[in-house]
Order: structure tokens, then C-alpha cells, then sequence
């Protein structure tokens, strides 16, 4: 496992200027999963 990165540099990664998530996300057990992907999601079986 990876170390995460710090907190000030995700959320800088992950919001926009309104506070908003630029991106879809989800969390699956310890993993946070941001952004979309139309083919990983139909092989995934979520779309």
C-alpha cells in the first residue's frame, strides 16, 4: 500500500473553487475512487 498524500494537497486535488468534488467518487473499503471512466465502468458492471 501506498502512503496517502497530505490532506491539504487532496482536498486541493479533489474541490473546486466552490467546494465542490471536481469528479464522481466513491469510497470501496479503504480506497477512495475519484473520476469516471465510461469502459471501466461497463467492465465493472456499472454502467
Amino acid at each position: 500500500m501506498t502512503k496517502p498524500p497530505p490532506r491539504e494537497e487532496l482536498l486541493a486535488a479533489l474541490l473546486g473553487p466552490t467546494g465542490n468534488l471536481r469528479a464522481p467518487a466513491m469510497v470501496s473499503g479503504d480506497t477512495l475512487i475519484v473520476g469516471f471512466n465510461d469502459e471501466a465502468a461497463r467492465v465493472a458492471g456499472l454502467g
